[in-house]
């Protein structure tokens, strides 16, 4: 597994340092339409336990932030019903990094321009080590779901797909 101790000093890691969360710093090269699968083979770990970070607006055009499996889909029919609206959909590169200030593929849910909703797959909380994105394309962090927990307070959804 890529660990260094050199790595970028993001706002994501500038959150999780402000909170004290124990976290370790995993680099690896940065591939275009990658995606988990990529980095997953990368880091040499199972791919349900990278967990993708997915800015999405409601019907009112509220961003929000939905925490993922890699190997999984979101099922925006269950997010919109959990979050009580009529439908979810994506939003446009453009306008998730205005609400994050993270470029897609890069996308951190610690550090974000907005403080925005977070929402994430209950059964994420089940892993022992999750792999999400430490704010920069080809850089991951492994930290417990408990600390994801602790520092975002998400709300616990059944919206895989």
């Amino acid at each position: 597994m890529a660990k260094t101790d050199d790595y970028p000093i993001t706002q994501a890691i500038r959150v999780l340092r402000e909170n004290k969360v124990s976290f370790t710093a995993h680099l690896y090269d940065y591939v275009e339409r990658g995606g988990t699968g990529h980095s997953a083979a990368s880091l040499g770990v199972d791919e349900h336990s990278v967990i993708k970070t997915i800015v999405l607006e409601d019907d009112q055009k509220q961003p929000l932030i939905c925490l993922q499996h890699g190997d999984r889909e979101v099922s925006t029919k269950n997010l919109a019903r959990a979050r009580g609206c009529k439908s979810i959909g994506p939003c446009s590169p453009e306008t998730a990094n205005r609400h994050t200030g993270y470029m897609v593929g890069g996308t951190s849910p610690f550090g974000t321009r907005k403080t925005l909703p977070v929402y994430m797959q209950r059964s994420i909380e089940e892993l022992p080590v999750i792999y999400i994105n430490g704010g920069k394309r080809g850089f991951l962090v492994g930290m417990t779901p408990d600390e994801v927990q602790r520092v975002l307070k998400p709300i616990l959804v059944d919206a895989a797909a």
